[in-house]
């Protein structure tokens, strides 16, 4: 089913709080588990030299992270590159930017790293070494950086980013219940992303009749 990718903010609201344009990175916050925030973790990625990695299954929130820390890291004066990698990439972006034409001091920031072959993680590691560039990745599994953070799926999490979504959708609770989180993370417990997908699609039936 279609999930209503194509926001402009302009546009009236879709009536699905499960929708693509509310859930994308960027569009919905992380959140933190008590005591962390992203200011912490910019500054550990500086005691680090600008190099980390976020580590965790599809669909737990490497992504959103990302989008959140992106901002923290401009405000304390790095200059970012990010590069994203969808299914199937295995090269960065090449012809839009090249990694030794960035300059000194910019945080490369990679989505997707564990797309990329081992030789060209290791040139990419050495570039940004040869021009004291900052590396930041996600990645499923560990891959030699120093640990910044791993994401990971639990229904207190699940039950802020639920209810985060059906703030001022009175009747989105009437149409979604915990109940029915519930079991949608059962069927993807370490995906949060496939569950709201499945949220998607139980809405949309049952708000056009349907069970």
């Amino acid at each position: 089913m279609h999930r209503d990718a194509g926001p402009t903010p302009n546009d009236p609201p879709p009536g699905n709080p499960f929708a693509t344009r509310y859930v994308r990175p960027g569009a919905i916050p992380f959140f933190f588990a008590a005591g962390e925030s992203a200011a912490d973790l910019v500054a550990r990625l500086a005691a680090n030299g600008w190099r980390g990695e976020i580590v965790g299954p599809h669909g737990s929130g490497k992504s959103t992270l990302l989008a959140t820390l992106l901002p923290e890291i401009e405000r304390a004066g790095r200059a970012v590159a990010t590069y994203r990698l969808r299914e199937g990439e295995r090269r960065l972006d090449e012809q839009s930017q090249r990694v030794d034409r960035l300059a000194l001091g910019t945080a490369v920031v990679v989505d997707g790293y564990e797309q990329l072959p081992w030789w060209r993680k290791w040139l990419l590691r050495w570039a940004c070494a040869q021009r004291s560039l900052g590396l930041l990745v996600t990645t499923h599994a560990a891959a030699g950086l120093p640990a910044l953070y791993e994401t990971s799926v639990d229904m207190p999490t699940v039950d802020r980013v639920v209810g985060h979504l059906l703030e001022g959708e009175p009747e989105g609770a009437a149409i979604v219940t915990r109940e029915d989180v519930a079991r949608a993370m059962e069927a993807h417990p370490t995906n949060l992303r496939e569950a709201l997908f499945a949220l998607y699609d139980l809405y949309e039936r049952r708000r056009q009749g349907g069970l």
